[in-house]
């Protein structure tokens, strides 16, 4: 009698366990040379540059409201399942621009954060180029400064 209530029971746990197996996630979509891609980091580095300019300026809350804005778009460029050159350096320049002003109100921590961000993107980046290594070493350079001021 024990034996034959086993196996019902095994059988279930084995199909609800199964049934918990859904279809795999979808992959990211690919929007690496599309049109919208284009569009985007273009937005983006429109934004990153007028950002630039008000931190320049010394207009730092103007900065940051356009730093937000454009978190939105970097999140959609970093949605491709393989973000072209052009986006990636767009969304690293718009981390550093973001990592900079948090280094500059003495976020050293969320500052630092951003940085390494860069400093694995570019160290992972492929193909490797002199652009890559130049932006690699300024996160670096970037985060040894937030260490020295951390340590302080």
């Amino acid at each position: 009698m024990l034996r034959t209530m086993r196996f019902p029971v095994f059988a279930i746990v084995v199909a609800a366990l199964l049934a918990g197996c859904g279809p795999a996630p979808a992959p990211k979509t690919e929007v690496t040379g599309a049109g919208d891609d284009r569009e985007t980091v273009a937005q983006l580095a429109a934004l990153n540059a007028k950002a630039a300019a008000l931190v320049q300026s010394g207009k730092s809350d103007a900065a940051a409201a356009l730093i937000t804005r454009g978190e939105g778009l970097a999140n959609r460029l970093l949605a491709a399942s393989r973000p072209s050159l052009e986006a990636m350096q767009a969304i690293s320049d718009h981390d550093d621009l973001y990592g900079r002003m948090l280094l500059a109100n003495r976020n050293y921590g969320w500052a630092r954060l951003e940085f390494q961000k860069n400093r694995v993107r570019w160290k992972v980046w492929q193909p490797q180029t002199e652009e890559t290594e130049r932006r690699r070493r300024q996160a670096e350079a970037a985060i040894a400064e937030c260490d020295r001021h951390i340590a302080e």
